[in-house]
């Protein structure tokens, strides 16, 4: 997983309340476990019509938010059910960050472990996030992971709160599978004290 260092980028407005995770990555597409692939099926349903054609009033498919990498959301981001490939759809599209007032439990912890970083505030910054997100692809917002604060394209700043030690597995990079490597060598240790104690296991 790739470390999340500052961001500065296109924000999308989505306000819709309770974007479900077959919103974000329908099931007929859930037939993979790979990470990779799913970003051309985000929000399918909503992007494309029945014959594939990109619907244009979506707002992935407006020219001003194509390469957009945060989403500015309406409330329960990422609720229904707990499929991950929700967030893996989410980060191969390119999508780093996104803020709402609130997420479902699962979608948000799943969102750390696929390195993007999930944002709650207050539903005024959220409405003043909105607006300045309507501005298209010349108002770029700044996320400061280390100082945990978002800043609109007029300086406007918002600060948010986020435990230490998901902070911590952002920034360096580390999913479940990275934690666990940090740890390789007391980890080889153990098995080796364990194998000469117990040989025949």
């Amino acid at each position: 997983m790739e470390k999340f260092e500052n961001l500065s980028g296109i924000a999308a407005p989505m306000p819709l309340v309770n974007i479900d995770t077959d919103m974000i990555i329908p099931k007929v597409f859930l037939k993979t476990i790979k990470r990779s692939g799913l970003g051309v099926n985000l929000f399918d349903e909503m992007r494309f019509d029945r014959q594939g054609n990109e619907i244009e009033d979506f707002v992935l498919n407006k020219p001003a938010y194509r390469d957009a990498q945060i989403i500015v959301a309406g409330d329960n981001f990422g609720c229904g059910s707990s499929r991950e490939h929700a967030p893996w759809a989410l980060a191969d599209f390119g999508i780093k960050s996104v803020i709402s007032t609130s997420f479902a439990d699962i979608f948000y912890n799943n969102c750390f472990k696929n390195g993007i970083l999930p944002i709650v505030l207050p539903q005024e910054a959220v409405d003043v996030l909105m607006k300045d997100a309507e501005k298209g692809a010349n108002a770029r917002m700044d996320i400061d992971l280390v100082a945990q604060t978002v800043t609109t394209s007029d300086g406007e700043v918002f600060s948010f709160e986020l435990d230490s030690f998901k902070k911590h597995c952002l920034a360096e990079g580390l999913d479940d599978i990275g934690l666990t490597m940090e740890k390789a060598s007391a980890i080889d240790t153990f098995e080796a004290s364990a194998s000469a104690a117990r040989p025949w296991v």
